[in-house]
C-alpha cells in the first residue's frame, strides 16, 4: 500500500515513535498525562517504556492516535489565525 492510496489519513506511515515524540513535544509528558492518564505517562516516563506499554495495549494506542489527530487538528487551527 502506497502513500498515494492512502491520501487523507495522516496516520498512515507515521510510526508509534514518531507520533508519541511529537505529543510530548507538544503536551509535555506532564500534559500527555493528564489527558491519558495512565502509569508510563505520569511515573517516571520514557519514550522506549511508553512505547513497550503501547505495543501490548490496543485500547491506550487508539487514545495516542486519537489525542495525536486532536493535535494535529489543533496546530492547523491555530496556524490559520
Amino acid at each position: 500500500m502506497t502513500l498515494s492510496e492512502q491520501p487523507r489519513n495522516p496516520l498512515h506511515g507515521m510510526t508509534l515513535e514518531r507520533i508519541l515524540n511529537e505529543l510530548v513535544d507538544y503536551f509535555g509528558w506532564p500534559g500527555l498525562g493528564a489527558r491519558i492518564p495512565v502509569r508510563c505517562f505520569t511515573l517516571d516516563p520514557s519514550i522506549n517504556s511508553s512505547l513497550k506499554f503501547l505495543r501490548k495495549t490496543p485500547w491506550a494506542r487508539e487514545k495516542v492516535e486519537s489525542l495525536y489527530l486532536f493535535m494535529l487538528r489543533e496546530q492547523k487551527r491555530s496556524a490559520r489565525e
